[in-house]
C-alpha cells in the first residue's frame, strides 16, 4: 500500500504544494474554488477579524455547503476533508473522536462552541451549525488545558438574514433525515432576528443491529439595541439513541485480513444489548458593545447539560483453553473473546462558562497593534452512578454467540469537578507593511476534585500555569506569507483511582511545545501552502507486574511528532482541484522501556492524502470525486511489526440546482466508498486493548434542499 500511496502523491501535483488550511476560510465546495479568501476569518484562531490568509497559523473552515456536499452529519467526517485529521476510535453510535497531527484531541478540553469550551463526550449535531473551524497545532494560547494537535470550534447559525429552507435525505438501507431552517428579521429597521433549526432522523446504517433515531431543536435570536450594541441568545436541545459498535481485534498474534470480514457485522448484537442514549441541552447569551471606532467589549456566557446512558456488549480479551494462554489485549486465535455487559446509566455532565473580553486597535511609536484581552471562568461537574462491567460469556467475531445478560451495577465510578480562571492577552503587531510580530499569553488557575461513587479515594489538587505563544511573519508578495511560530500547551493527568495503582490519585502536568514554519500564497485561481511542525509532549505509561495488580503510573519519555503538511486548491475553466497531504514521523523517545523506545504510536498513519476533483458541466450541474488515502497504522504501542495495511477510498457525488418559481431546489447525490473497498479503517488502542474498525461498505445517499 505504501507503493500505491507514493504513486498517488506523485500523480497529485498540488499535494506537495497546496493551500495552507488556514486560508480555506470561506465556504469551500468540494467541486468549486470560491476565489480569494484573504478577507475571511475564524474565531478559533484567536485574532479577531485578522484574515486567516494573513495569520501565522494553520486553520481550516468547513462551511455548511461543503459539509452537505460531503454528506457530513457527524464531526468524524472531517477525516475526509483534511489530511491532518484521522479517526480515533470512531465507533458507530458513539461519540466522535479525532486525531490531529497524530495526537488524539481530548473530548473534554479540545472542543469549542462559538469560541467557548464545551464537553464533547456526547453527540454534537451539525444541523444548526453555520461552519466548523479546525485549528491545527498546540493551542495553549486559546485554551487553558488541551491536548496538542488542535481545537475544533462549532459556529452556531444566527439570524443574519431571511432563510426559508427544508431538506430531506435518504441514505443506505433506510436512513431518513428531515430538517428545516427558518430565519427572519422584524421590527423597526430589522432590529430583531430569529432563527429556527429542527431536524429528525431515523438511523438505519449498513451496520446491522444499529438502528436508532435522533432529533434536534435549536432557536437563535438577536436584538440590535443600537448601532453599536448587539444582544444574542440561543438554545439547543438534541437527543441521539443508537446501539454502538465494538471493534474487531487481533486474532492471537496476527492481524486478520479485512477482505474476509463482513463490515456489516455488529458484535453488539445480544438480545439484551441497549442503545447508547445521548441527551444534550446548550444555551448561551452574548452581548457585544462597540466602545469606539476601533474597540469593542464582549460578555459571553453559556451552559451545557449532558445526560448519557452508555451501554454495550463489550468484547475484551479472552482465555485460549487450547494453549492455556490469557490474551489481555486481543481476541483468541480462533476468533473467540470474553464478552462483558457494560452499563453506565444516568451519567450527568454540566459545563458553565463566562468570558469577558475587550478587543481593539491602537498605534504606539509607529507600530500598529490589534489587541485582545480578557478573562474566562468555567465550572465543570460530572456525576455518575455505579456501573456494570460484568462477564457475560464468550462471544465470537462471526457474531453468532448468544450470552445471558449480567446487568448488576457493582463497580465504582468516579465523580469529577473542576473550576478554572483564565486570563489571556493577544497582540498582533504590524511592524512594517510586510512584517508582523504576534504574541499570545494565557494564565490559568485550576482546581480539580475527584471522588469515587462509593465516597472513597478522594483526590483534590490545584495548579496554575502560563502558556505563551509567539510568531513572526513576512509578506514577500501581496499574496504571500512566510511565518515561524513557537508555543506551549498544558494537560493535567491524574492516576486513576483504582486499587491496582500504588500512586492512585497522583497528578501530573504535561507541558507540550510546538515549533512551526509555514508558507502561504494565494491568487484568484491558485492557492498553495506548506507547513513544517515539530511537537513534543511528555508521555505517561504504566509500570506493572505480570498480573497487572501492582502498577505505577509515571512519566516515561516524550511523544515526538514531526511532520510536513501541504494543501492547495486551483481552478481552470470548468475544472477545480483541491488537495491536502501530510507526512508525519511520530515516535516515542527517551522511554525507560526498551519495547516502547522509538515506536510509532498505535493508530497513527505516517502518510495521508485527500484529493477533491470537480467539473462544472453547466451553471446548475456539477460533479466531483474525492479520494481518501492513508498509509499503514501500527496496532500495539510496543510492537511495530503488527500493522493494518494502508488503504484508499473513492467517493463520488453530484449537485444539481433547479429554479422552481421563486424557489431554488438543490439535488445532491453521493456514492461513498464507490468501489466497496474492504480494509481496516483504523486500529485504536483503547483501555489497554487493540481494536480494529473496518471501512463502511459502499453506501448511497440522495437529498433535496428547497430554499423558498
Amino acid at each position: 500500500m505504501a507503493t500505491t500511496l507514493t504513486r498517488l502523491f506523485c500523480l497529485s501535483p498540488l499535494a506537495a504544494a497546496s493551500l495552507a488550511a488556514a486560508q480555506s476560510t470561506t465556504v469551500l465546495e468540494p467541486v468549486t474554488v470560491q476565489g480569494r479568501t484573504d478577507t475571511a476569518t475564524a474565531e478559533i484562531a484567536g485574532f479577531g477579524d485578522t484574515p486567516l490568509a494573513r495569520s501565522p497559523l494553520q486553520a481550516r473552515v468547513f462551511g455548511e455547503a461543503t459539509l452537505k456536499d460531503a454528506g457530513a452529519t457527524l464531526l468524524r467526517e472531517l477525516t475526509r476533508l483534511d489530511a491532518s485529521v484521522s479517526d480515533a476510535y470512531n465507533a458507530e453510535g458513539y461519540w466522535d473522536q479525532l486525531t490531529v497531527r497524530g495526537f488524539v484531541i481530548d473530548n473534554r478540553y479540545n472542543y469549542r462552541r462559538d469560541g467557548l469550551p464545551i464537553n464533547a463526550e456526547t453527540s454534537l449535531p451539525l444541523d444548526n451549525k453555520a461552519r466548523v473551524e479546525l485549528l491545527k497545532g498546540t493551542s495553549g494560547m486559546q485554551a487553558g488545558t488541551s491536548a496538542p494537535g488542535g481545537l475544533v470550534n462549532l459556529v452556531v447559525k444566527r439570524p443574519e438574514g431571511e432563510v426559508r429552507s427544508a431538506s430531506l435525505e435518504l441514505r443506505g438501507r433506510g436512513s431518513v433525515l428531515g430538517a428545516v431552517d427558518l430565519a427572519a428579521r422584524f421590527g423597526a429597521e430589522g432590529a430583531f432576528g430569529i432563527r429556527l433549526n429542527a431536524a429528525a432522523a431515523h438511523i438505519d446504517p449498513e451496520l446491522r443491529n444499529a438502528k436508532g433515531e435522533r432529533h434536534l431543536l435549536a432557536l437563535a435570536g438577536d436584538w440590535r439595541l443600537s448601532e453599536g450594541s448587539l444582544l444574542e441568545a440561543e438554545f439547543e436541545t438534541s437527543r441521539r439513541s443508537q446501539p454502538s459498535q465494538p471493534g474487531f481485534s487481533l486474532l492471537g498474534d496476527r492481524v486478520p485480513d479485512a477482505r474476509g470480514v463482513d463490515p456489516r457485522i455488529n458484535l453488539n448484537n445480544q438480545a439484551w444489548s441497549l442503545p447508547v442514549v445521548l441527551d444534550a441541552q446548550t444555551a448561551s447569551l452574548r452581548w457585544t458593545q462597540r466602545l469606539g471606532n476601533d474597540w469593542r467589549a464582549r460578555l459571553h456566557i453559556a451552559t451545557q447539560h449532558l445526560e448519557s446512558d452508555d451501554r454495550v456488549a463489550f468484547p475484551f480479551g479472552c482465555f485460549d483453553a487450547a494453549s492455556n494462554v490469557y490474551y489481555a489485549d486481543r481476541y483468541c486465535p480462533d476468533g473467540s473473546f470474553d464478552l462483558y455487559d457494560f452499563r453506565s446509566d444516568n451519567e450527568r455532565r454540566r459545563t458553565d462558562v463566562a468570558d469577558f473580553s475587550v478587543q481593539g486597535r491602537l498605534a504606539t511609536g509607529g507600530i500598529e497593534h490589534a489587541l485582545t484581552t480578557g478573562v474566562q471562568q468555567s465550572r465543570f461537574k460530572a456525576r455518575f452512578q455505579p456501573q456494570a462491567f460484568n462477564f457475560a460469556g464468550t462471544g465470537n467475531v462471526a457474531g453468532t454467540a448468544v450470552t445471558p445478560p449480567a446487568p448488576d451495577a457493582t463497580s465504582d465510578n468516579t465523580h469529577r469537578s473542576e473550576r478554572s480562571t483564565e486570563f489571556y492577552l493577544r497582540d498582533a503587531l504590524r511592524l512594517t507593511e510586510r512584517t508582523g510580530l504576534w504574541l499570545g499569553l494565557r494564565h490559568t488557575r485550576l482546581q480539580r476534585e475527584r471522588i469515587s461513587t462509593s465516597g472513597s479515594d478522594a483526590v483534590d489538587y490545584a495548579s496554575s500555569f502560563t502558556t505563551p505563544w509567539v510568531a513572526a511573519s513576512y509578506a514577500p508578495t501581496p499574496g504571500g506569507l512566510l511565518y515561524a511560530s513557537w508555543g506551549q500547551g498544558i494537560e493535567s493527568e491524574v492516576t486513576p483511582n483504582l486499587p491496582i495503582y500504588r500512586n492512585a490519585g497522583e497528578a501530573f502536568t504535561l507541558k507540550s511545545r510546538q515549533t512551526e514554519l509555514g508558507f502561504k500564497h494565494e491568487s484568484d485561481t491558485l492557492g498553495v501552502g506548506l507547513a513544517v511542525f515539530d511537537i513534543e509532549r511528555p508521555a505517561s505509561s504504566d509500570d506493572c507486574d505480570a498480573t497487572r495488580t501492582n502498577c505505577l503510573r509515571r512519566i516515561d519519555g516524550v511523544a515526538h511528532h514531526r511532520g510536513l503538511e501541504a494543501n492547495g486548491q486551483a481552478r481552470w475553466g470548468a475544472w477545480s482541484l483541491g488537495a491536502s497531504a501530510m507526512w508525519l514521523k511520530a515516535r516515542r523517545e527517551d522511554s525507560a522501556s526498551a519495547s516502547l523506545e522509538g515506536q510509532r504510536p498505535p493508530n497513527v498513519p505516517a502518510r495521508t492524502l485527500r484529493v477533491n476533483a470537480g467539473h462544472q458541466f453547466t451553471s446548475s450541474l456539477s460533479a466531483f470525486a474525492a479520494l481518501t488515502a492513508e498509509s499503514n497504522r501500527t496496532v500495539l504501542p510496543d510492537n511495530a511489526a503488527l500493522r493494518i495495511p494502508g488503504w484508499a477510498r473513492l467517493d463520488l457525488g453530484a449537485r444539481f440546482e433547479q429554479r422552481a418559481g421563486a424557489s431554488t431546489l438543490t439535488w445532491r447525490a453521493g456514492l461513498d466508498n464507490a468501489t466497496d473497498r474492504r480494509a481496516w479503517r483504523e486500529a485504536p488502542y483503547q483501555f489497554g486493548h487493540a481494536y480494529l474498525y473496518p471501512l463502511a461498505p459502499r453506501t448511497w445517499r440522495v437529498s433535496l434542499t428547497a430554499d423558498l
